[in-house]
């Protein structure tokens, strides 16, 4: 059987040459079931984003509770108690300063809502010059044309549109690693200096996925690295922009990467586990000098942005819900047990095809030298019960927080048979 007859086109693949995809007939914690009966675990939360696992009672009551007063209304003229409570405990809970939130419907919608913001804060100052961007190498910020632009321009997924959207300035993946080697790390920020003091004039923004940059490869650097960035932004009337669409919500081990370091971003993006994978959604939030710039008498300095589904009632519930679960039921110790044992049963393993092994709260990595590696380690690991989904020379474990210690060894356990056999 061949897909190409398929009405359902699937992202990411070759139609011609991929696997067929394993239906899935319902799902339950932290486990997948399939058609057939079997199970598996989910090691990568559906794209990280599951992070209660699935079926979460307390979320399935929040958005049904919702569901019977209002599935959505429009956010053009009209406004309802679950975005603006949203709103507002965004606010409390993000680092400080980062007080006014615009919401979208997915993470890198939510970073074109960035992207604009920043632009058109830079012209609403009377600084209309200021229409670049400063990204890192590695990096992935969505599939949407605008942050393509900002994607890795050569080794990333879409780079065979690079001569088609505007030309961004990029510095060199951060390498100095997440508890930095300073000579490298000063090496990296003399790298940034130079490009800031020579383009500064036309820099709206420099961009980051902050301390990990997800399929990028899960490369891992510190809050050093962004804090003396951050000053050079700062000097140079340059906005800094965290992409935490990935990291947000207790992926490096705390509440939001930004909290690794010592400032709060001018803007910053939160999506994928922001309602618990329950529904898209996503979070634009911005400190109050970038809103003030837009809040004139002008109509021209008004921000002309609004997906239909922003701040659908639906998933702000969920998110609330999913937020205070997180809070009551102390999700950042159950990521630090998952960050031991990761570390842990990970650093058993041992092969010379293993370049790296890297683990940070609930995230763990195995990069391997050559990408061949790989190629059957998905068929492997559905084979013992455990779905993973490697890309590149990487394969990762991102599982959904509420995951028992007994299921995260057989995710480990896989990846150490795989290694051994």
């Amino acid at each position: 059987m061949t897909l190409k007859k398929s009405p359902l086109w699937y992202p990411y693949s070759q139609h011609k040459t991929m696997e067929l995809p394993i239906k899935i007939s319902h799902a339950k914690n932290c486990h997948l079931y399939l058609e057939n009966g079997k199970s598996l675990i989910d090691g990568i939360s559906s794209w990280w984003c599951a992070i209660h696992g699935y079926q979460h009672p307390k979320l399935n009551q929040a958005i049904t509770r919702q569901l019977h007063q209002m599935s959505h209304v429009m956010m053009g003229g009209l406004t309802h108690e679950p975005a603006q409570k949203l709103a507002q405990k965004l606010v409390d809970i993000t680092p400080n300063g980062l007080n006014h939130v615009f919401f979208s419907d997915s993470g890198s919608v939510g970073m074109e809502v960035a992207m604009k913001l920043a632009l058109q804060y830079h012209k609403n100052k009377g600084d209309s010059h200021k229409t670049k961007f400063i990204a890192l190498k590695k990096s992935y910020h969505g599939d949407t044309c605008g942050v393509i632009s900002i994607g890795d321009p050569q080794d990333g997924m879409h780079a065979q549109f690079s001569s088609i959207f505007p030309k961004q300035f990029f510095v060199s993946s951060p390498q100095s690693g997440f508890i930095p080697d300073h000579k490298l790390l000063n090496q990296e920020i003399d790298e940034v200096a130079t490009l800031i003091k020579k383009n500064h004039d036309h820099i709206a923004a420099f961009v980051v996925e902050p301390i990990m940059q997800g399929a990028g490869g899960f490369n891992l650097y510190s809050g050093e690295y962004l804090n003396q960035v951050s000053k050079l932004c700062k000097d140079h009337n340059i906005l800094f922009i965290f992409d935490e669409v990935a990291t947000g919500f207790g992926r490096t081990g705390k509440l939001f990467a930004a909290n690794h370091t010592q400032i709060t971003p001018d803007i910053m993006v939160l999506g994928k586990a922001l309602t618990g994978g329950m529904i898209g959604h996503a979070a634009t939030l911005a400190t109050s000098q970038v809103f003030d710039a837009f809040y004139t008498d002008s109509d021209d300095d008004a921000f002309m942005h609004g997906p239909t589904f922003m701040g659908n009632p639906l998933a702000c519930s969920v998110a609330l819900k999913s937020i205070e679960i997180f809070e009551e039921e102390n999700y950042l110790d159950k990521i630090a047990l998952i960050h031991t044992q990761l570390t842990e049963e990970l650093g058993q393993i041992n092969s010379k095809k293993i370049k790296e092994i890297r683990t940070l709260g609930g995230l763990g990595v195995i990069e391997v030298h050559d990408p061949k590696t790989l190629e059957s380690i998905q068929k492997f690991a559905v084979d013992h019960g455990v779905w993973l989904r490697p890309f590149g020379n990487v394969v990762y474990t991102t599982p959904p927080y509420i995951i028992k210690s007994q299921d995260l060894t057989k995710i480990t356990q896989t990846l150490t048979q795989f290694f051994k056999e």
